[in-house]
């Protein structure tokens, strides 16, 4: 509207309003139409990726009950070499977490040997340490540092209820 509406009286302002809100009033209700239409598809895409959610986790809690992913200790114990990115970390209930610390650049686990502690980066380090007697975690608190990708939520949980699989760049 390039006009002056500074020369419009009151009544004039008010009455070009109404006569906007009028021609509104069909193209909101096309509107809310599609927006509606939008939704039920948008509630039907989401039931499809839970349930896709739901099979596929399902389908990885059986391959680890039944052995086909070993868990961080069995990993530690027959590994010699590679890096910890190699794989994938799932809790025994099927929950992705990420090892070691938050905010960490790189994925770590911690060794004890009752008094020291030392951080291994790769399955090689792990491997040497393991060899040398050391268990998984901190002294007094045995397990695995884990937390939950992009959050800052960590826990230490046992060894044999953390699984690796193979990930992306995985060879194991």
């Amino acid at each position: 509207m390039g006009e002056d509406l500074t020369g419009l009286d009151d009544a004039e302002v008010e009455r070009r309003i109404a006569e906007i809100r009028e021609r509104m009033r069909p193209l909101e209700v096309d509107l809310a139409r599609l927006r509606g239409e939008r939704d039920v598809l948008l509630t039907e895409q989401r039931r499809r990726n839970r349930l896709v959610a739901r099979t596929s986790r399902a389908d990885l809690k059986a391959a680890m009950r039944e052995g086909r992913h070993p868990t961080i200790a069995e990993l530690v114990a027959a590994a010699d070499s590679g890096s910890l990115d190699d794989y994938v970390y799932n809790l025994k209930t099927g929950g992705e977490v990420r090892l070691g610390f938050p905010g960490a650049r790189a994925q770590s686990l911690a060794f004890t040997d009752g008094v020291s502690i030392a951080q291994a980066a790769d399955l090689a380090e792990a491997a040497r340490l393991y060899a040398a007697g050391w268990q998984l975690g901190a002294p007094g608190r045995p397990g695995v540092r884990v937390h939950f990708a992009g959050s800052r939520q960590e826990r230490v949980i046992a060894a044999d209820e953390v699984y690796a699989r193979p990930g992306d760049r995985g060879q194991g």
